[in-house]
């Protein structure tokens, strides 16, 4: 019975990651975070994996090194960058707003209530600009000169 009662609120199941509902931009940004994170924690998985095959001797170490070396993979290093950039820097906007400090001082919830998200929303702003600016500047590295 409480298997039946659990399922019947949650429908949504796996998508419910997705929904926004009426939190906006900031509930997607939570899921970047999280889907980031789970990119850099692979990233790490497969850096170590590789720097392994040092073990193994050089000739086993220069055909890792090879198999590396083609444009597929300048494209992965450029994405583990633009992922560890906004990783980084969201995560640093999600520790400001932990932390209260861009929320402001909690109010008496009087009609119409008021919420702390559009108090967050500059800050989301800053954050994406900021990332984009160096996104926008490490394309120019990577691939311009």
């Amino acid at each position: 019975m409480a298997i039946v009662a659990q399922s019947k609120y949650n429908r949504r199941g796996m998508r419910g990651w997705l929904y926004a509902g009426r939190y906006g931009p900031e509930r997607y940004l939570y899921f970047l975070q999280r889907l980031s994170g789970l990119g850099l924690l692979l990233y790490l998985f497969l850096h170590l994996l590789l720097t392994a095959t040092r073990i193994f001797g050089p000739t086993v170490w220069e055909g890792a090194m090879a198999l590396v070396a083609g444009p597929l993979f300048k494209l992965g290093e450029y994405l583990v960058l633009a992922a560890f950039t906004f990783h980084g820097l969201n995560g640093l906007r999600l520790i400001i707003i932990e932390l209260g400090w861009a929320i402001g001082q909690p109010s008496r919830q009087d009609y119409p209530y008021t919420t702390s998200v559009m108090r967050q929303r500059p800050l989301v702003y800053l954050a994406m600009t900021l990332i984009a600016i160096l996104l926008l500047v490490a394309t120019i590295d990577f691939y311009l000169v």
